[in-house]
């Protein structure tokens, strides 16, 4: 995922300019259905039928306009498709991501959604389905810690893409549509490619809109489509090269506080879960974003008493697990609010 950042994207992120280039949920809301249920054109697929469902939808793609961005022909892709058991299943399915990886937001070719909701229907059965309200919480896998809001907030690692929460957060770029590198291993492509194309096609609603791109230290929701998760935050956090500065800090807090506050608008969201903003390609530092993500929830919740059920801090690599287990550590020395 390349970071773009419009140049209007403030660096003091509470200043005027940004709250001024935000669209509040008011202006989309209805504009993505965001209180209408997902109802799929399809049922999920049966495990025996999923080879079949991806060589029709890339069967039905071959003339859609990225599949030239992939470096293919129409012909070459209608013959992927038509290979049968000669070509594997796993190299038509990669086809496949990767085309709607790289494909523009817009209508699918007639028949197209069927294939692709019985397709992804399917592969959100086959995860393993992890509910948010199981996990433990942070005062119960870290016993005496002085972390202020351990009874409400959950430290857990695994993909963000099988927790049964009703929002999870998306560390989205400034465009708003996702990753457009195939394959590329980024959070922002993991939660598009198992949400579906109408995820992107919701964030282009919003940001034709907005008429501007996303600005730092702010967010957006749309349905989840076929994650477990009903609703989907996207937040843009800062881009850090070297060391974080103050400004840095600022612009991450105000992603976590723009991601709660967005969340506590809809009334049906009671359990959150968020990645570890800008700690990817954006690179911030994972050891100083950690207690900054950290206090910016504590100091929310604290000022929210009882309006989420659950907050989760979704980890994926050891080095992220460490990083918040430190600043949690940390903080068991020393004031939270001083950190």
């Amino acid at each position: 995922m390349i970071p773009i950042r419009a140049e209007s994207d403030a660096v003091a992120v509470a200043g005027t300019e940004t709250q001024l280039s935000a669209l509040p949920l008011t202006a989309y809301r209805s504009a993505v259905a965001l209180d209408e249920p997902f109802r799929p054109t399809a049922a999920p697929a049966t495990a025996a039928r999923l080879d079949a469902h991806v060589r029709s939808a890339l069967h039905l793609l071959s003339t859609d306009p990225a599949v030239s961005r992939l470096g293919l022909r129409s012909d070459s892709l209608r013959s992927l498709a038509d290979a049968g058991a000669e070509t594997g299943a796993a190299t038509a399915r990669r086809a496949l991501r990767a085309l709607l990886t790289v494909r523009d937001p817009g209508p699918l070719p007639e028949g197209a959604d069927r294939e692709l909701d019985a397709l992804l229907g399917a592969e959100r059965h086959l995860r393993p389905a992890v509910s948010v309200l199981e996990l433990p919480p942070i005062e119960e896998k870290l016993r005496g810690t002085t972390f202020p809001a351990a009874a409400e907030v959950v430290l857990w690692r695994g993909d963000i893409t099988t927790l049964t929460a009703d929002a999870v957060v998306n560390a989205a770029n400034s465009r708003l549509l996702g990753c457009f590198q195939p394959l590329h291993l980024c959070i922002d492509n993991a939660i598009h490619n198992a949400a579906g194309p109408h995820l992107r096609d919701d964030c282009h609603t919003i940001t034709t809109a907005q008429g501007t791109p996303e600005p730092t230290g702010t967010a957006k929701i749309t349905r989840g489509y076929h994650l477990p998760a009903r609703y989907v935050l996207h937040t843009v956090g800062p881009v850090v090269q070297g060391r974080p500065h103050a400004q840095d800090a600022q612009a991450l807090a105000s992603s976590y506080r723009a991601c709660l506050d967005l969340a506590a608008q809809v009334e049906t969201i009671r359990t959150l879960a968020f990645c570890a903003v800008s700690t990817g390609v954006f690179g911030y530092p994972k050891e100083e974003a950690a207690p900054v993500a950290l206090r910016t929830v504590a100091d929310w919740i604290a000022a929210h008493p009882g309006r989420f059920d659950r907050v989760v801090f979704t980890v994926f690599e050891d080095a992220d697990e460490r990083a918040y287990r430190h600043a949690l550590s940390a903080g068991a020395r020393r004031d939270w609010s001083a950190m």
